[in-house]
């Protein structure tokens, strides 16, 4: 039995395609290869649709009723409902009130922070939840209840050839002032790369990026710093890039960080969440003290002269990432726990 396929149900409370509908995109891809009977709820239509492959149904809907109407008209056909984010987590708590089948019900945390809006449904919500999963083991500090650590994964990428890599630190991710951006172009006008011809591109766009112009050209490395906005090709700015670096000093995992390693493209980050975790013990200057812009720029600095040193770092994360953040992995310690949850809630009903 404990072979049997599950069918999943994935909800999310929003209409978004950011880092959780992306991160559910690719779990729910991994576990319908692995032969299970895959649904998802919310995010943004048509994003998602054009990412989910065909054999996994998908639901338009967004905010908490919606969401919860979507889960209580399909739990008779689910065994589990994974719930991602606050939100999600009530929407399936109302929805799963009563009747004779309640699937089991699993919330994955992905920030490193207790649940903050509806926290007076913390209680209920709570008593609702037959299992918690933390993306990593910083998240699972924060929370406040136990949960078992899965690590989100990603499908291997091709080898990119040294050779094929440019002058360029790469920074992508939201210019949100929690993500510390300035923190970066700090760093990389303390590097002093600009002389040597190298350049700086920022993918991403938000509140943060008026100020971070503002304060390269404060700096003198203006003409070095490309913003380059929005992007849907990080993957191919990855493989031209030779060094990301990431400034957020809370982020709950890092999966930025986690595609750069894919790519084989050295990460230097803070020594705090996430991407700590993923870096720990690679390479003394994979990281650097929180904020520290003087200090992230000795390690770009340092990575930069150092042509050798970077093609050693760059095969060490990726091979890190292909041994221990796969999306396969990711698939099967998830079953465990969705499996372990059915068994306490009584007899699985699972489809012959």
């Amino acid at each position: 039995m404990s072979d049997q396929p599950l069918r999943i149900l994935h909800a999310v409370c929003t209409d978004e395609f950011a880092g959780v509908e992306q991160f559910i995109v690719r779990l729910a891809r991994a576990q319908g290869a692995a032969g299970h009977e895959v649904s998802v709820a919310g995010g943004d239509p048509d994003r998602m649709r054009r990412a989910l492959p065909a054999g996994i149904r998908f639901a338009p809907v967004s905010g908490v009723a919606d969401v919860s109407r979507a889960i209580r008209a399909a739990r008779a056909d689910v065994d589990v409902v994974n719930a991602h984010m606050t939100e999600a987590d009530v929407a399936a708590a109302l929805a799963l009130v009563g009747g004779h089948h309640r699937p089991a019900l699993v919330s994955t945390r992905h920030f490193a922070k207790r649940r903050g809006r509806f926290v007076w449904l913390d209680p209920v919500v709570r008593r609702r939840i037959d299992a918690e999963i933390s993306i990593s083991e910083y998240v699972a500090g924060t929370i406040g209840v136990p949960s078992a650590v899965v690590h989100p994964g990603i499908d291997p990428r091709p080898a990119v050839r040294f050779e094929e890599r440019e002058r360029t630190v790469l920074m992508a991710q939201r210019l949100q002032p929690e993500k510390h951006s300035l923190v970066g172009v700090r760093a990389f006008a303390a590097s002093g790369l600009a002389v040597d011809g190298w350049t700086l591109q920022v993918a991403g766009d938000g509140p943060d990026r008026a100020p971070a112009e503002e304060l390269a050209r404060s700096l003198g490395v203006a003409d070095a710093v490309r913003f380059l906005g929005y992007r849907d090709d990080v993957e191919r700015l990855m493989a031209r890039a030779s060094v990301l670096l990431a400034t957020c000093p809370i982020e709950g995992f890092g999966l930025t960080v986690l595609e750069a390693m894919a790519s084989g493209l050295p990460v230097v980050a803070p020594d705090t969440g996430g991407p700590a975790e993923i870096l720990q013990d690679l390479d003394a200057r994979a990281l650097f003290p929180a904020d520290d812009a003087v200090a992230a720029g000795a390690r770009l600095r340092d990575l930069a002269a150092n042509e050798k040193d970077r093609i050693a770092f760059g095969d060490a994360v990726r091979a890190r990432q292909q041994q221990s953040f796969t999306a396969e992995a990711q698939a099967r310690a998830t079953d465990a726990v969705y499996r372990a949850a059915l068994t306490e809630r009584g007899p699985l009903r699972l489809p012959s």
